[in-house]
């Protein structure tokens, strides 16, 4: 899978020795870019009094710690369970729409307090919360009840990340879709791009539009998921202003979408140190960035990450791993922008959104520090670290 991102933008010029290494530095000046991006698609599809939303996925970016950047655009959140669902009340401003593949019976009822939308998988899910659902409705809980149907229009590049792949667990697929399993749903969800631009989203909706258009009159709200790269340079953001004009014409719903690489597409860098070179082949570098443990899509994807300043000549390259024991912990091969040997300082790209949300201590892996970084003011601050009790207190 080749990285659709890469831009350093003004990590360019960012002194890579201003932090400890590992870390993670997000530029606020460029979140608040894209931001203003999505904010401004938004604006201009609902120039004729549409009603268009945009919410921020937290399962692709969740630092906290910018939520009041978001919330000064955006409309709201999205999120995958209950433990998200709580950060977005306790630090994120406008609505919360919560959607799980399945939901803990236990967990529903405050899952029903805290959101504004809640998404079931599958009408079997909404049918056995039903009593959770009245409950809330009685204690006066106004969450609005949706159903995330399965498009089963495969459109992206990697199968295990198309929801519409074949057997795909994710959403309900829109060719068993009744009568009956729309009944007491007021809003539809769809997710089914990865990293993509305008074109899929559209083969998608032609597929959606024919088989919900008997609800139309019924249906509040469209959520049409994330993965739309929409702060991407390329992607086609007049076509999408125009689309999201005419789909909210044409169903009288409000049209919601819901991006989370796009938030902190090109926002951050993971920068780390070189602390051993050797040779078995082609020269190996150790590093205190590991693949499984700080960016685990390297190794799930995989794709390799771009890489601050990286030479583009005919030096031979020098392959970067982790410190972990796992064999299979490397990243790739490089050619870097400073003298392989111990002690350099190098960054990889683009590291912002889902590397940050999937570190893990595996083998006790130090967690890199996070650092918010304003490019426009050039105030740099560490918002967290990690220290051993980190690690100790998740085990027993």
């Amino acid at each position: 899978m080749e990285t659709k991102a890469g831009d350093p933008g003004a990590f360019a010029h960012f002194d890579l020795s201003r932090v400890e290494s590992p870390a993670f530095v997000v530029d606020a000046a460029k979140l608040r870019a894209n931001c203003q991006i999505l904010a401004d698609i938004r604006d201009r599809a609902a120039s004729d009094g549409a009603s268009i939303k945009v919410f921020a996925a937290l399962k692709a970016f969740s630092m906290w710690s910018t939520a009041h950047i978001i919330g000064e655009y955006l409309d709201g959140v999205s999120n995958s369970g209950l433990w998200e669902a709580r950060l977005a009340s306790e630090f994120y401003d406008g609505e919360i729409a919560t959607y799980s593949a399945a939901f803990k019976p236990e967990e529903l009822d405050e899952i029903c307090r805290l959101s504004d939308h809640v998404i079931f998988n599958s009408p079997g899910q909404m049918r056995r919360a039903a009593l959770i659902l009245d409950q809330a409705s009685v204690t006066g809980g106004d969450v609005s009840v949706g159903l995330r149907i399965n498009p089963m229009v495969a459109t992206g590049e990697v199968p295990k990340y198309d929801p519409s792949a074949p057997g795909s667990r994710l959403g309900f697929p829109l060719d068993q879709l009744t009568e009956e399993h729309m009944d007491g749903v007021e809003g539809i969800h769809f997710h089914n791009l990865c990293e993509q631009t305008f074109e899929p989203l559209r083969q998608t909706w032609d597929r959606v539009f024919d088989a919900i258009e008997p609800w139309f009159g019924q249906l509040k709200w469209i959520n049409m998921g994330g993965g739309h790269h929409i702060t991407r340079a390329d992607y086609e953001r007049d076509a999408l202003v125009e689309f999201l004009k005419d789909a909210a014409a044409d169903t009288g719903a409000e049209i919601i979408i819901e991006p989370g690489e796009a938030i902190a597409l090109d926002a951050g860098i993971l920068i780390g140190t070189l602390l051993d070179t050797g040779f078995n082949e082609v020269p190996i570098g150790i590093t205190d960035i590991s693949a499984t443990c700080h960016m685990p899509d390297v190794l799930e994807a995989p794709y390799r990450p771009a890489m601050l300043g990286e030479l583009q000549d005919d030096s031979i390259p020098i392959r970067l791993g982790g410190p972990s024991c796992l064999a299979g912990d490397v990243i790739g091969d490089y050619r870097l922008p400073v003298p392989a040997e111990p002690g350099a300082r190098f960054a990889f790209l683009d590291q912002a959104h889902y590397s940050m949300v999937k570190t893990n201590t595996f083998n006790g892996v130090q967690l890199p520090s996070i650092w918010l970084w304003d490019s426009e003011t050039d105030a740099l601050e560490c918002v967290k670290r990690f220290e051993y009790e980190d690690f100790r207190d998740r085990l027993s």
